[in-house]
């Protein structure tokens, strides 16, 4: 595993990811023009809950967000304050796309039970809408990234999920607890302020000195859940990653080349539609 330790690094996506994500960024509560056969996707994220969508030719045409406490390390902690939360994506969306959102995909985190797995389901049901496709998370963010050889690491806002492709076949999927909301409190405790706020400033700024320890952590997680297996490249997505030199330091920490996407938080949002 430790093979590429001499020229670990942070790596560029592939064009066509980058793209795309570049792309999809821009269509934050800005739909592109459509023909209305669209595919939605459900994020039930820790820090927001967020809503995509795709036309049938696979490429990004919308998507909007809401922040939401309702879902904590992929468990619904609030039924009715997420379903209320989605319901008024719902609206949004809706009112913007001129369409209706009947169906969706929606996922969660490979590490919970499945009884609260079909809790996602159930939310997006009591929302009336019909949950076309329950999926992990790292597998959603494999339909879109399509890596034949590697790993994908999906850092939430309170766990981090690793996935590993050998030939194209998912060989091993794993998720433990941290990841973003451990930074935030590093942050919080370093700066002075609420959480709430540190949440938002990790990312406007290079706070890499102070957040290095928890960035770290995250790595030291990834680095045993991928133990012996030999893994090429490791794709890291989630939006706990968006933050300054966060690939420089986890390449440098598991020795293995890491790939940064932007607008990493939208990998797995995008890939649920496109589940």
């Amino acid at each position: 595993m430790l093979a590429h330790a001499a020229n670990a690094c942070a790596m560029a996506p592939a064009p066509g990811v980058r793209d795309f994500l570049e792309e999809a960024a821009r269509r934050f509560q800005a739909p592109r023009a459509h023909d209305g056969d669209l595919l939605f996707g459900v994020d039930l994220g820790t820090a927001t809950i967020v809503l995509t969508a795709i036309d049938r030719g696979g490429s990004p045409v919308y998507w909007t967000a809401s922040p939401s406490g309702a879902v904590r390390d992929g468990v619904v902690v609030d039924f009715g304050g997420a379903v209320e939360t989605l319901r008024k994506l719902m609206g949004e969306a809706e009112a913007m796309l001129g369409v209706r959102v009947a169906s969706a995909g929606t996922a969660f985190p490979p590490g919970i039970p499945e009884v609260e797995a079909r809790a996602c389901r159930y939310v997006l049901e009591k929302a009336q809408i019909n949950c076309r496709r329950l999926v992990d998370e790292i597998s959603a963010a494999q339909a879109l990234l399509g890596i034949r050889d590697g790993a994908i690491v999906d850092v939430g806002g309170g766990s981090t999920g690793v996935g590993v492709w050998e030939d194209g076949r998912l060989v091993t999927l794993d998720d433990a607890p941290g990841g973003g909301h451990h930074l935030d409190l590093i942050l919080a405790g370093a700066l002075r302020i609420p959480v709430e706020e540190a949440e938002r400033r990790k990312r406007e700024a290079d706070h890499a000195s102070i957040l290095r320890p928890g960035i770290e952590r995250i790595a030291s997680s990834i680095k045993r859940q991928i133990g012996s297996r030999t893994v090429p490249v490791v794709h890291l997505v989630g939006g706990a990653v968006r933050v300054s030199g966060a690939a420089t330091v986890i390449a440098a920490f598991i020795g293995i080349p890491t790939v940064a996407y932007p607008h990493s938080d939208l990998v797995t949002p995008f890939g649920i539609a496109k589940s």
